[in-house]
């Protein structure tokens, strides 16, 4: 009887435990980024679709030390380097992933290099979103902290 009941028990935990973070949408808001000692403020948005979109919202540092807005200058995409450092979208069609709890299936851009890599993100213990890219296998990881 023992056996059963913990058997009982230990079927449970698993089946509540895979639907505690089952909710895709909690990646949705708004974080602090800090990167290559830039730092902005990104927002985590729903598509349509139901996939996820990251974009720049707010830069501290918009202006170059001649006062002129930095531009996206780097990106591969040339009709898009006139797009306001605060306006760059980083990743686009970011889908959330049950069995891994994770977001991912998509690139993210780095505007101060000019390329894109693979992106997989997911929550850290302390709540902070853990945002990592990278191309055959060689990745880094920076940490997101979530405003709202």
């Amino acid at each position: 009887m023992k056996k059963i009941v913990l058997s009982v028990f230990f079927f449970m935990s698993i089946f509540f435990n895979s639907f505690a973070h089952s909710d895709p949408d909690r990646i949705v808001g708004t974080y602090l980024a800090t990167y290559e000692g830039e730092e902005s403020k990104v927002s985590i948005f729903k598509e349509d679709d139901g996939t996820y979109t990251a974009r720049v919202i707010w830069v501290k540092e918009k202006y170059d030390k001649n006062g002129n807005l930095k531009l996206d200058e780097k990106n591969p995409d040339k009709a898009k380097r006139n797009t306001p450092c605060d306006e760059i979208v980083l990743i686009e069609r970011m889908s959330y992933d049950a069995k891994k709890d994770s977001w991912t299936d998509a690139k993210i851009y780095d505007p101060v290099r000019g390329m894109k890599a693979n992106v997989d993100c997911t929550f850290e213990q302390d709540g902070r979103l853990k945002v990592r890219g990278s191309i055959m296998g060689i990745g880094m990881s920076v940490h997101w902290q979530k405003l709202e």
